[in-house]
């Protein structure tokens, strides 16, 4: 095994002698330079794993010797050594990026300590991670087989998400295998839960989980101070949120964050017109027939979330003054950015933003987003890098300077689909490939969630024995005409509709400005 090669720089080197004999009997290789000058030129030919670095220096010093490090190598670890314990050289040090810092007298063992710390954290991190997630697995395995109830299934996803999120930075990709295969075993479960339970909760409402058509009524409308932004981030998981919920952390604090599940189908036609319309869709049709569209109706299906929402304001007698905005690319999100001020002028300013919809079909259509999104964790870090630099980032800072409250939330989330099952219908059945309302369905039934009579689940039928059929797992439904041709196009992309954890388990966050 090649020796960990170390970079120390001081300008008295020789006292330092003994310690460096130390660090070689422990197996390390230490280069030696007296001065910023010499320890720059050695990085120019040499690769070092970890830099010590003298602050007081002649000539110059170890701040701007540091700088010039960062820009030669940006990656390598550099552990700053100071006499001083000045406030102000410590911040700039930090800026700068030192990994770690070692006041003066330095023992040999604090420099070994350092190293190990530095150098072993991955390792370290890694090995207990795997240690925590080896103990925690046979508990999950025993949930998943005994959960009965919708609040326990909520509980279970967040404790899958949140070992996703550890093992995303690790490299054990045979442990992530691992966790892979308990998130597929939890939806076969949630599937047959689903299955079984998903037409009661439409007869005894007190034994169903919040869900799309309660979400303003219960838990936007009571909250409303001031004025309000909520934020509809079309197609969002819950692991999706989790990794953008710290960027916002600077700017807001969370007052409530939970879970609730999506009405079927988890597609944003049934999905967000019953957010806003405060009630399912078979409702809205019957009460609002100029408004709603089925599958087979031409047009735009979500043309009027607009009307829905201020039509269940005057259901509710609410007197609230509300912004409705819909933002499709990045141009209107600038241009709604500079038009910001006119927000305090509402009670509720509703923005939904559908990037995150438009990436899992591009994911789709093009092949560049299928490798920058081709799995789970890519997934969550392109969200990730799309949403720090997004123009939705810049008006929830905006919101924040002007001290609103903020509320953000999905109408559904999506699946990564793997695995094909054969349908067929005539050409009136719906295109989705998550589910499919239609006369004359074939399908396997052991791949599906049928519900012959779409009213007992509040969905309005298309036309007489036109059942609705849901895809379980991560299955997708492909017609026999071209049948490998379609299989190959949406193979490993992300879609939506069916049932999942992933789908109908969902985030609802309120915040209020730091």
């Amino acid at each position: 095994m090649s020796k960990t090669k170390i970079l120390w720089v001081d300008d008295e080197i020789e006292l330092l002698k003994p310690h460096i004999l130390f660090l070689e009997q422990k197996g390390y290789d230490v280069t030696a330079a007296n001065s910023g000058v010499e320890a720059l030129d050695l990085l120019k030919d040499n690769h070092f794993e970890i830099i010590f670095l003298d602050e007081q220096m002649p000539g110059i010093d170890g701040l701007e010797t540091l700088s010039r490090i960062k820009r030669l190598s940006p990656a390598v670890p550099v552990v700053m050594i100071t006499k001083s314990e000045e406030e102000n050289i410590m911040e700039e040090a930090i800026g700068q990026q030192i990994t770690d810092y070692i006041i003066k007298p330095v023992n040999p063992n604090q420099i070994l300590l350092s190293l190990k710390k530095i150098l072993q954290k991955k390792e370290l991190v890694s090995e207990k991670t795997n240690l925590s997630y080896q103990q925690e697995f046979q508990k999950i395995s025993m949930d998943i087989s005994m959960i009965s109830s919708y609040e326990e299934w909520a509980d279970l996803y967040q404790k899958l998400v949140y070992w996703e999120l550890k093992m995303d930075q690790l490299k054990d990709s045979q442990m992530y295998e691992i966790l892979q295969g308990q998130l597929q075993e939890a939806n076969r479960a949630f599937f047959r839960f689903i299955s079984k339970n998903y037409e009661d909760w439409f007869e005894e409402e007190e034994e169903a989980p919040l869900m799309s058509h309660q979400l303003l009524r219960k838990k936007v409308f009571p909250k409303i101070k001031g004025s309000t932004l909520l934020i509809v981030i079309d197609n969002l998981r819950y692991d999706q949120w989790r990794v953008i919920a710290p960027m916002i952390n600077d700017y807001y604090r969370v007052d409530e964050e939970i879970l609730y599940y999506s009405i079927l189908p988890t597609a944003t036609q049934y999905a967000r017109n019953s957010i806003f319309g405060g009630l399912m869709p078979l409702e809205l049709k019957k009460h609002y027939p100029q408004w709603w569209k089925d599958d087979s109706d031409e047009g735009g299906k979500n043309l009027h979330e607009a009307d829905f929402l201020e039509a269940q304001i005057r259901r509710l007698r609410l007197d609230l003054k509300t912004n409705y905005i819909k933002i499709l690319n990045y141009q209107f999100g600038q241009k709604i950015i500079s038009q910001f001020s006119r927000f305090k002028n509402y009670d509720l300013n509703v923005v939904v933003y559908n990037f995150v919809d438009m990436l899992s079909h591009a994911k789709t259509e093009m092949d560049i987003i299928k490798e920058l999104a081709s799995n789970d964790k890519a997934y969550r870090s392109l969200t990730k890098s799309w949403f720090q630099n997004s123009p939705l980032f810049e008006i929830i800072k905006l919101a924040a300077e002007n001290q609103m409250k903020l509320m953000i939330t999905t109408d559904h989330g999506t699946i990564n689909v793997k695995r094909p099952t054969k349908v067929i219908g005539d050409k009136e059945a719906s295109l989705n490939l998550r589910y499919k309302t239609g006369r004359s369905l074939t399908y396997e039934k052991k791949d599906v969630y049928a519900v012959e009579k779409p009213e007992k689940i509040k969905l309005p039928s298309v036309s007489i024995n036109s059942p609705f059929i849901f895809a379980k797992e991560d299955y997708f439904f492909v017609y026999p005409n071209n049948y490998n041709y379609f299989v190959e196009h949406f193979m490993n992309t992300y879609q939506h509709g069916g049932i999942s954890l992933q789908e109908m388990i969902i985030p609802f966050v309120e915040l209020s400005p730091r």
